[in-house]
């Protein structure tokens, strides 16, 4: 059945196919607004000509390269292709920006292949174990780990404590924006209906970043804004022997983090990357270097969201829980061709499933291939003048935010969160807060109000899940660890200033 499984995928037209699914999807993931999600929803009626085996192969190869293909507007542009590519921004375009933009993307091309074989890895050998993990993560378990990622913003805070926390804030109310999901609230829409289901996050993240930087240029002119990187030089994927040691354990915490975000339903990768790039600088030995151009930054996000991708499909294929948007659609894919998800699929389609293993290992490799291929061409966007590349960057963003919802409300969400970034970076409050905040609010806000109705509002009972008791132990070290810190180091200045 494995044999069967795997030679099933090797002939001529399934390989154009995966081919051309992993093209298409960095195209999406590398234009600003067009997610690997878009490009997922417009490749599904394609479909439904095809057999079950292809359909999904073409599902998931759109998925692997609309995942990578993100980092390549997020390095060159400053703007995150996808939400999944928040993190790299940070680092990866002040990479770019010292003229080491052929090293940063090939750092990010390397570790967003190898995130995504050690995905597959776990997706293969201890699919069904961690898929029995996942079912005991109820309410409880749920809440404490957001709320423990929530903690990681005091490593996002940056030198001013009072404008992150401000920031974070920020980004938690934004997300409690619209109806609640339980209880049907009406929150901060003051009256206005297009406001009932709250910012969308492709807006939201395409004004912080792409909208914000294209006001920058505007206010500040053009002088000096011509790219510092004409021609480069670089060795393999621009990572040496000793850097690639150096990042080992990074690399293996951001997978695990994917992983293990990936699996939860309704997070995944939009969430892996910030909160593997906040572990990163948390756990490094120079947590001040990070957003001035490292390649830890870049590492920790690429590896994670990749990693992101195996994880959503363990509780897809092996309970017939979707993980995501995008394994919600492979989902109905698979239903169209008569297919049930679910415990007994691995009996009954065993030569289909291990045929989704070897077109994802494909596609992957695939990836890899085209992207690192492309770094040239790639590199050929920063001599582009920024008088005509900043208007087709906003037209793109007009058009990508559109065509998420096809509300003419995004657009202007885009716009005025772009007002909001560029008066963030001039008055230097860090973004990455009210990302994190964004992100994660609603999720934390819905699992407390749902542990709380199964608890008969008793808080404690949170405690009684031993997961969810640990995490919230961390989180609570966690702040008491940042609050020392914080003494320690304002200790330390005084009294340098005082000797000196």
């Amino acid at each position: 059945m494995v044999q069967e499984g795997l030679l099933s995928v090797l002939n001529v037209n399934c390989l154009v196919i995966i081919l051309l699914g992993v093209v298409v999807g960095i195209i999406f993931g590398s234009i600003p607004g067009l997610t690997s999600t878009m490009g997922v929803a417009l490749c599904l009626p394609i479909t439904f000509s095809m057999s079950a085996l292809n359909a999904i192969a073409l599902l998931v190869a759109v998925d692997v390269g609309g995942t990578s293909g993100g980092l390549i507007s997020a390095i060159l542009l400053k703007i995150p292709g996808t939400p999944s590519s928040v993190a790299t921004v940070f680092d990866g375009a002040p990479m770019a920006e010292k003229g080491e933009a052929g090293k940063a993307l090939g750092i990010g091309i390397l570790y967003s292949f190898i995130g995504t074989v050690l995905s597959i890895i776990a997706l293969i050998f201890i699919a069904p174990s961690l898929a029995n993990v996942a079912l005991k993560f109820g309410p409880y378990e749920l809440f404490a780990i957001c709320l423990f990622a929530l903690t990681l913003i005091s490593s996002m805070v940056g030198d001013n404590v009072v404008k992150g926390l401000i920031s974070a804030v920020m980004g938690i109310t934004f997300s409690l924006v619209g109806y609640a999901s339980i209880g049907g609230a009406n929150r901060f829409t003051f009256g206005s209906k297009n406001l009932a289901n709250g910012f969308d996050m492709l807006s939201v993240m395409i004004g912080l970043f792409a909208v914000a930087e294209i006001l920058k240029v505007g206010f500040e002119g053009l002088d000096g804004k011509k790219a510092i990187l004409m021609k480069y030089k670089m060795k393999g994927f621009g990572v040496s022997m000793r850097e690639f040691k150096e990042q080992f354990w990074n690399m293996l915490r951001s997978a695990l983090i994917g992983i293990g975000i990936g699996i939860l339903p309704g997070i995944g990768g939009a969430t892996s990357n910030i909160v593997a790039y906040t572990a990163a600088k948390s756990q490094s030995k120079y947590p001040e270097k990070f957003g001035t151009g490292i390649i830890d930054g870049v590492v920790a996000s690429e590896t994670s969201n990749n990693a992101s991708i195996g994880g959503s499909l363990i509780p897809l294929l092996t309970l017939g829980i979707p993980g995501d948007t995008v394994t919600a659609m492979m989902l109905g894919g698979l239903m169209l061709h008569g297919i049930t998800p679910g415990p007994l699929l691995f009996q009954n389609s065993g030569v289909l499933v291990y045929g989704v293993f070897m077109a994802f290992i494909l596609a992957t490799i695939m990836m890899l291939v085209v992207e690192y291929s492309g770094i040239r061409l790639f590199i050929k966007v920063l001599s582009v003048p920024k008088y005509i590349l900043l208007p087709v960057i906003l037209t793109l963003c007009v058009v990508g935010t559109y065509g998420t919802n096809h509300r003419l409300f995004d657009v202007w969400t885009a716009l005025l969160f772009g007002v909001l970034g560029y008066f963030m970076a001039k008055y230097k409050f860090p973004q990455a807060p009210l990302i994190l905040g964004f992100v994660l609010g609603s999720i934390v806000e819905e699992n407390l109000i749902r542990g709380m109705m199964y608890a008969n509002n008793n808080f404690w009972a949170f405690f009684q899940s031993p997961i969810a008791a640990v995490f919230m132990v961390l989180s609570v070290a966690a702040v008491i660890y940042t609050v020392i810190k914080g003494v320690r180091s304002h200790s330390g200045k005084k009294s340098a200033v005082s000797n000196g």
